[in-house]
């Protein structure tokens, strides 16, 4: 009987610790995928705060400042179907990272886009998600200067054919 009583037991287990930033970021990064995969923004929601601030440092409309969760919900949708859903397949992975710094998740990844009679095309940039509790308050895009140039020739040269920047397809 007294052995109910001892440290560890389900009467006296500590309080489990809140998700860490980290935990609550790959959870957001799963969902994306998610939300992605299905065309459910809506995944994401939880996610971020209802005055959230999103910034891509692109020119429009693959850029830009958004700000609210609605805002970002959309840019999301709107900036996937002008330039992801345009490749035949859509590869993302870690390069660096993710690493908890503070009240700020921080990674390093690529998203390599292919289809047919194109070059295969790869996307490295930097992303830092604030949080505030355990929604995300900022998300912050970054590429290096030779990236965006590498963007900018790549769109130049195969935009019309993928219809890169265009409004999103209609079903």
């Amino acid at each position: 009987m007294d052995g109910c009583l001892r440290r560890g037991t389900l009467s006296e287990r500590p309080k489990e610790d809140p998700v860490s930033h980290l935990e609550r970021f790959l959870a957001y990064a799963a969902a994306f995928e998610k939300a992605y995969a299905s065309g459910d923004w809506s995944l994401v929601e939880p996610f971020f705060t209802d005055d959230a601030v999103y910034e891509v440092p692109l020119e429009p409309p693959m850029g830009g400042r958004f700000e609210g969760r609605n805002a970002i919900l959309a840019a999301f949708e709107d900036v996937t179907a002008r330039f992801d859903r345009r490749f035949e397949s859509r590869e993302v992975g870690l390069l660096e990272g993710p690493r908890e710094q503070g009240d700020a998740v921080w990674l390093r990844g690529r998203a390599t886009y292919r289809a047919p009679g194109v070059p295969a095309f790869a996307l490295d940039l930097e992303e830092t998600a604030h949080f505030e509790g355990d929604r995300i308050a900022r998300l912050k895009d970054r590429y290096e200067p030779a990236m965006k140039k590498q963007l900018e020739d790549y769109t130049a040269r195969y935009g019309a054919k993928l219809g890169l920047g265009q409004p999103a397809r209609r079903a």
